[in-house]
């Protein structure tokens, strides 16, 4: 895997504006477009090696040395060759249309640009409504518009055909306006003072002429050709839903204006510069931003008596994602791809992509494709891959030439090239050779690429193909694998697509996770400008980069679904308390107990011993689930079967065969307990080694006593080597149950663990054969009796639980006969324990079922199928006994914050005013001191201030070492 680096575009050129202090086209030209290329290049690899550093301690395995960058010869030719593979398909013209523009920036951007992120929020403009003269109606024709800076290019005016419209007096002017918009100037035009005259359809007012508000064009008549301008067009676009019904149409300045206009033959005209300002021949604003012209162009439109109303109104307005400020929308010249040529055939491969989450295929990514619009791939800036265009410079003697590589451009212009950017490839120039008198030069159009397509064009330029590895691309190519954030389904994925569609006829990748937007704890997207966010090597340096995996891949965010960090990173904590800290604590109970005992661990996959089987059952589980997940790229289902198993690990089997470990004898159960957790280590390493790499290596190495070779080079663990006993993990998770189902009983009756209860009651006929495991679940359950009884009767009922929306959505009216019947009690459970009501089978996610128990000391199964009962009601003896327990845990947590050795014997110093406590230790003296190494236990009734509370009983205790 190669490392890439996007180089060109915008972002560098703003960010080496910022460091040069210079800003805009002119001010580049004038610094020098050499230079400050140069200073493009220089900054672009300054972070290069922050990179290194972040990439390695995340242990991404990448090939730095071998990685590329967009801005290399071999990668920009091979983006040359892409472009004009294009040109000879036919599917590359220039055209002048209306684009978004960013006059901060000085380029225009593409469609799909302003669709990045939240490029979109909210703006307040002063709208305002004015009337246009309509001389031969003698009537004025209300007009409403968001951008008055935009009504001095003002050349038609356009309503709905079907539109019903009306026209009124007041104040003895006539007036027409949309019907049924009237309403919303009752303060303006008081309903009390109107005559109405008549109501028409708007094809009655196409074609009708209209005054021009300005001058400004019409000064120019001749050199504009407006013989078809200032008058009434019909169209679709018009609609009711704001405004007066009658849309202003600047052809310069939007969209659906320009096309409008070129249909009936209006030019295009904008007198706007690259920086926003106004230009001849709107003489009285020239020079000023267009946005600063708002109030005085309202208040010239005052003067004349054009003016109706203005007000503040706030919308959704697109902004520039680079520089943040609101965009326009400007007429463009601009090179584009003829996308509409083949969006139908992207739509088509789409569906041999595997998304995930698979609602994107036909959802973002599919939509964007169905809707996908031809694509401005030049702008009008220095540092990027050139336009492989040339032409004459004199329209006399028209040529264009495409260029798809140095070797070309070398056989033309006859002289070695060895850097494709600006201002070097523009000085490449030669006599037009269809120019008979020899004076018109063949000249490279100015612009560059637009970065979106190089980086679309990563699948082959990377490799320097078509002119190297031939081969070898098209033995990778389409990709096995991407992933990027979800806006990327209208930039990378989606230039990546047009670009493999439009050269190959083939999906540039066939599998993608598309994860969603990481925002901070008030839900705004993290930036450099907002820096509300923690530096990636700063969460590495405190939490390491293990947990900042296992908390992004476990997380909704791999889903699509978005994902809140707070500033601090300490969202990270938890990742590392309660997944990463309980797989290092397998560990280093394994290492401390085997170096105690000198053991050397043995692989084996088999054990005489019930527990190691199922353990290692359950480890052939995890290898599949892992590997079932990791073939479907779903990694929060990978990371939760780490949680799960783990979970099983040291809560269920290493505590529950602590005293095999603890034995004094290395005996053969002793042997084998090692054994076990030795394989289960071993190949739990090599098989969540890709997910949490660092932890892996580090356990792998310390099991393996520093082995040369690295957990990542070892072989994937074979699942048909492994072991699987079938029905003893049957029983040993309905025993897990059972206990977790006691202690959420206990729990429930605020009786401690440490607190031995009487009796525990398994009821249900499924759960008799676990009879045999009586001791097991009493030692986990901390009971001294139990019994196993088959009926349930009466105890309990089930409870069926619908889910109505569901319901309701698949079988509409039958719902409420559903309803009813599991109402009356009329549903059976079918043999293959299905829900059956009215002869409908329901499926699993219309219902619940739930066994609901009569009695507060019972609770059912997670399975329905049996209950819970524990005596709660606790003896003198088992109270005594709790708090011989209790004292054995804190002297063990003494233990271990003074850091003893496991084997140190020590001399306890107790002290309590409880006579309970003497009581106690009359009774378990010994097997306190058995459970402690404890050589001596001496008792007094001077409680510390640093006692501790045990129920009622306030106790304190010194330890040292014997």
């Amino acid at each position: 895997r190669k490392f890439g680096w996007d180089t060109h575009g915008l972002p560098v050129e703003m960010e080496t504006e910022k460091e040069l202090k210079v800003s805009g086209r002119n001010a580049i030209e004038e610094y020098g477009i050499a230079k400050f290329n140069d200073a493009c290049e220089t900054s672009v690899m300054k972070y290069a090696e922050q990179w290194q550093e972040y990439v390695n301690k995340q242990a991404r395995w990448v090939d730095f040395e071998g990685g590329y960058k967009t801005m290399d010869l071999n990668y920009m030719e091979s983006v040359m060759w892409a472009f004009k593979e294009l040109h000879n398909k036919g599917l590359i013209y220039e055209d002048l249309r209306v684009m978004p523009y960013s006059w901060s920036c000085q380029t225009p951007l593409s469609n799909f640009e302003t669709r990045l992120d939240n490029s979109y929020r909210e703006k307040e403009s002063k709208a305002v409504t004015l009337g246009f003269e309509l001389p031969e109606m003698k009537a004025k024709i209300l007009v409403w518009t968001t951008t008055p800076w935009t009504l001095p290019s003002n050349l038609a005016l356009a309503v709905g055909a079907d539109i019903d419209y009306i026209r009124f007096s007041y104040l003895d002017q006539d007036y027409i306006i949309a019907k049924s918009l009237l309403k919303k100037y009752k303060k303006e035009l008081p309903e009390e003072q109107l005559i109405i005259k008549d109501t028409f359809k708007g094809k009655d007012l196409i074609g009708i002429k209209y005054k021009p508000l300005f001058d400004y064009l019409v000064k120019d008549n001749k050199k504009f050709n407006l013989d078809s301008a200032f008058k009434i067009y019909g169209a679709e676009f018009v609609t009711t839903e704001d405004g007066t019904g009658i849309v202003h149409i600047a052809p310069g300045f939007g969209e659906d204006d320009q096309e409008l206009c070129k249909r009936h033959n209006i030019p295009t005209i904008c007198p706007v510069d690259e920086a926003g300002c106004f230009v001849y021949p709107v003489t009285e604003f020239e020079g000023r931003h267009v946005f600063d012209t708002n109030i005085d162009i309202i208040k010239k439109l005052k003067e004349q008596g054009s003016w109706l109303k203005t007000e503040q109104y706030i919308h959704n307005y697109p902004h520039c994602w680079r520089s943040d400020t609101p965009l326009i929308y400007k007429a463009m010249p601009s090179w584009y791809v003829r996308v509409t040529d083949f969006k139908d055939r992207m739509v088509e491969l789409n569906q041999e992509i595997n998304w995930i989450p698979g609602h994107v295929k036909d959802g973002s990514f599919g939509k964007w494709l169905e809707g996908a619009r031809d694509w401005s791939i030049s702008r009008n800036r220095f540092w990027g891959c050139p336009v492989p265009i040339w032409r004459s410079n004199d329209p006399k003697y028209p040529r264009l030439d495409v260029y798809c590589s140095i070797a070309e451009l070398e056989k033309d212009f006859g002289t070695k090239v060895t850097n494709l950017h600006r201002p070097f490839i523009d000085d490449l120039t030669r006599v037009n050779p269809d120019d008979p008198t020899g004076k018109s030069m063949m000249v490279r159009v100015t612009d560059v690429l637009d970065c979106w397509f190089e980086s679309g064009s990563m699948p082959y330029a990377q490799s320097h193909y078509p002119f190297e590895n031939k081969a070898w691309f098209e033995e990778h190519f389409p990709a096995d694998f991407i992933v990027e954030y979800t806006a990327q389904t209208r930039g990378w994925f989606y230039t990546l697509m047009v670009l493999s569609t439009a050269l190959f006829d083939r999906v540039p990748f066939k599998n993608c996770i598309c994860h969603g937007v990481i925002l901070d704890e008030k839900s705004q997207k993290l930036s450099k400008r907002l820096k509300n966010y923690i530096s990636p090597l700063d969460i590495f340096a405190k939490y390491g980069s293990d947990a900042m995996r296992f908390f992004m891949g476990s997380s909704p965010v791999m889903k699509g679904n978005e994902l809140n960090i707070d500033k601090e990173g300490e969202v990270f904590r938890d990742s590392l308390r309660l997944s990463i800290k309980p797989i290092w604590n397998s560990y280093n109970f394994f290492c401390i107990y085997a170096n105690a005992d000198n053991i050397n661990a043995e692989y084996k996959l088999e054990s005489s011993n019930e527990m190691d089987n199922y353990i290692l059952s359950k480890l052939k589980d995890l290898v599949v689930n892992i590997k079932l997940n990791m073939d479907n790229y779903d990694l929060p289902n990978s990371y939760a079967a780490i949680d799960s198993f783990f979970d099983i690990l040291n809560n269920w089997y290493i505590r529950r065969n602590r005293d095999r470990f603890w034995q004094k004898e290395v005996n053969n159960s002793k042997l084998e307990a090692y054994n076990t957790l030795y394989t289960v280590l071993n190949i739990v390493t090599r098989t969540v080694a890709p997910l949490i790499p660092h932890l892996a290596e580090e356990i792998f190495q310390g099991i393996e006593q520093q082995s040369l070779n690295s957990v990542h080079l070892q072989d994937y663990p074979d699942v048909n080597s492994l072991n699987y006993k079938h029905e003893l993990v049957e029983d040993m998770d309905k025993i897990r149950s059972i206990c977790t189902t006691a202690h959420s009983l206990r729990s429930k009756h605020n009786i401690r663990t440490r607190q031995p209860i009487l009796e525990v009651k398994i009821i249900g006929a499924s759960y008799l054969r676990l009879e045999k495991y009586s001791k097991l679940i009493c030692d986990e359950i901390n009971v001294k009796n139990i019994s196993f009884i088959k009926e349930i009767g009466n105890l309990a009922e089930l409870k069926l639980d619908l889910k109505f929306k569901v319901l309701g959505a698949r079988y509409g009216a039958k719902t409420k006969e559903i309803i009813s019947a599991a109402k009356k009690g009329e549903w059976l459970e079918t043999k293959e324990g299905k829900i059956q009501i009215n002869n409908i089978i329901l499926a699993d996610d219309e219902y619940e079922l739930a066994l609901k128990a009569k009695s507060s000391n019972m609770q059912s199964l997670s399975s329905h199928d049996a209950l819970i009962a524990i005596e709660t009601n606790l003896t003198q003896e088992l109270i005594e006994e709790g708090l011989a327990r209790d004292l054995v845990r804190l002297i063990q947590q003494q233990r271990k914050e003074l850091d003893f050795d496991i084997t140190d014997k020590i001399i306890i110093n107790l002290s309590s005013s409880s006579a309970k406590i003497e009581q106690v230790l009359n009774s378990f003296i010994e097997y306190i001191k058995e459970q402690t190494l404890a050589e001596s236990i001496l008792l007094d009734d001077k409680v510390s201030d640093n006692a501790v509370k045990i129920d009622d009983v306030q106790v304190s205790l010194e330890i040292k070492k014997y």
